[in-house]
């Protein structure tokens, strides 16, 4: 309401010098108001170039340094490890979209794969069943570390208590209680193992307002035959004794934006020095955006996901991997690709 008011003073102000007599060598005395908005934060408003670069530093030292801290989470006393169950439900990862490449398998078969790094994901807090209301205890996960400048002190408060840096993505995982796992440990890649199948949620790239045809794949009209004007039109859209449009007709609208999941994706490839999960096929988003990673529900992957790294994989555990891990169907390059009998 405050712009209408102020667009109904502009216009007061139009018809009055409009109204007033003019007066040789007189201009009048209107004038517009410009306000100027400055998108700097609180922080940036009274420091200098060099203050704002001092703390960008350590800044920057003080996220290495929390991250180092938290990498033997086995060291710092760490929750009570369980033995995985068939019933057991894992936490997820929250991981970078890099892209897609192919791959092949040792019968000549050609997959495309999509790139996913766990950058930077650390477990921030745990919530019991009796305080979340469901049936199931929850672990929230970030992922990515960001700058805290464009936050309140107030959005940080999650961080601090988990001795972490802020992160970009904060996402929520249904685990069961022999699964949980401390806050601040971190997360990687050989949290999962190639053969297995997950599940990836991220939201769907936005198209912005779409017409049938690109939203829905309608065929259209003919192109000619009569036809004006209406050749990438739904045509109709009900009937004359419905008198009415049915829920959910399938419309122009919104395309995109909105959180999709993949379901049951091979993880054929894990790389452990760039924590580096190679899926199946697509998965939705833009490149470089942020997703989730978690074992796949549907039930006939639960045969391949058996006795996985439980609760998680930890770094400074017994177990040592190597940089690559690849699924026994995957053909290598360092393999000779002709044998002789």
């Amino acid at each position: 309401m405050a712009g209408w008011g102020r667009l109904a003073r502009l216009g007061g102000r139009l018809w009055a010098a409009a109204a007033a007599p003019r007066v040789p060598g007189h201009r009048g005395q209107l004038g517009f108001l410009v306000r100027h908005t400055n998108s700097a934060t609180w922080w940036h408003e009274h420091l200098s170039e060099e203050n704002v670069e001092f703390l960008k530093k350590i800044t920057a030292e003080e996220y290495k340094a929390q991250t180092a801290s938290k990498l033997c989470p086995l060291k710092d006393e760490p929750w009570p490890l369980n033995e995985w169950t068939p019933d057991s439900i894992r936490v997820g990862v929250v991981a970078v979209k890099l892209g897609m490449m192919p791959i092949w398998t040792k019968s000549g078969k050609k997959h495309a794969v999509t790139l996913l790094k766990v950058q930077d994901c650390h477990v921030l807090r745990y919530v019991s069943k009796e305080d979340s209301g469901g049936k199931t205890a929850k672990l929230l996960v970030g992922g990515k570390n960001v700058s805290p400048f464009s936050k309140p002190e107030s959005a940080h408060q999650i961080f601090k208590e988990a001795g972490v840096p802020r992160k970009q993505k904060v996402a929520t995982f249904n685990v069961t209680d022999d699964a949980i796992i401390k806050p601040g440990t971190p997360l990687y890649a050989a949290h999962f193992r190639p053969g297995q199948f997950v599940d990836v949620t991220a939201k769907t790239i936005g198209k912005g307002f779409q017409g049938v045809m690109k939203r829905w794949g309608f065929k259209g009209q003919p192109a000619s035959h009569g036809q004006t004007k209406t050749h990438r039109r739904p045509g109709a859209i009900s009937t004359n004794k419905a008198s009415k449009v049915y829920r959910g007709k399938k419309m122009p609208g919104k395309m995109g934006n909105v959180y999709r999941t993949c379901f049951g994706l091979k993880v054929w490839r894990i790389n452990t020095i760039h924590d580096i999960i190679y899926v199946n096929g697509s998965v939705p988003g833009h490149t470089n955006c942020l997703v989730k990673v978690r074992d796949s529900k549907l039930p006939t992957c639960k045969e391949y996901n058996k006795n996985p790294p439980f609760p998680t994989f930890f770094a400074d555990g017994d177990e040592k991997l190597p940089e690559d891990l690849f699924d026994e169907e995957i053909f290598q390059f360092t393999d000779p690709s002709v044998t002789y009998t």
